[in-house]
């Protein structure tokens, strides 16, 4: 490809995607120089931990190498699709680490996180910026309900121990918060656009 009329370094960041899948090492280099920082710095913001930000870093690299054929360019940008693998791979990272569920009074701070941090200009993308704006917009004991158990995989049990509310409550909350996030998802993949 050095060869070829067009300077390698300015490949679009598909080609540089698709060489990638094809093997070709100095496409691959090329392709971890260009999103290297912005990777780790997702995989920083979440972890807040630089060994480990270094470890999901590394293993979003090896997650694209071994998923760019199935990269869908209707569905958003590299940069999007490679930073949501770092951002996915961080939390379960983060989670795999936790011995006990997170307080539930430093969920407060953690709702803030979701929508302020280097990791939403990482993810800026329509989709992921609608769906966090969906969040938001949650009765604040839903999103704290759902975060508990989207997030950090609590049950609905373990959800109404911490919020201290009855079992019932916890599972009503959680139903409703999903179900608002699923719509907007749902407009989301029918093109729709949710305000």
């Amino acid at each position: 490809m050095s060869g070829s009329r067009f300077p390698v370094g300015r490949l679009p960041d598909e080609a540089l995607l698709s060489g990638l899948a094809t093997g070709d090492p100095e496409l691959a280099v090329i392709f971890v120089r260009r999103f290297q920082h912005r990777v780790f710095g997702v995989a920083m913001a979440v972890t807040r931990d630089p060994q480990l930000a270094e470890d999901v870093a590394q293993q979003t690299f090896e997650r694209a190498w071994r998923h760019a054929q199935i990269y869908d360019p209707r569905r958003g940008s590299v940069m999007t699709w490679l930073t949501t693998i770092a951002h996915n791979l961080a939390v379960d990272a983060v989670r795999a680490r936790r011995t006990e569920p997170m307080a539930p009074e430093d969920l407060e701070e953690l709702l803030g996180v979701v929508t302020e941090t280097p990791e939403r200009w990482a993810l800026a993308d329509e989709a992921s910026t609608q769906l966090r704006a969906a969040l938001a917009r949650l009765p604040r004991e839903q999103a704290r309900a759902v975060m508990m158990a989207g997030v950090y995989g609590m049950t609905a049990r373990q959800v109404a121990d911490a919020e201290r509310i009855p079992l019932g409550t916890a599972k009503t909350r959680i139903r409703a918060a999903m179900a608002k996030l699923r719509a907007v998802v749902a407009s989301l993949e029918r093109g729709d656009h949710v305000q």
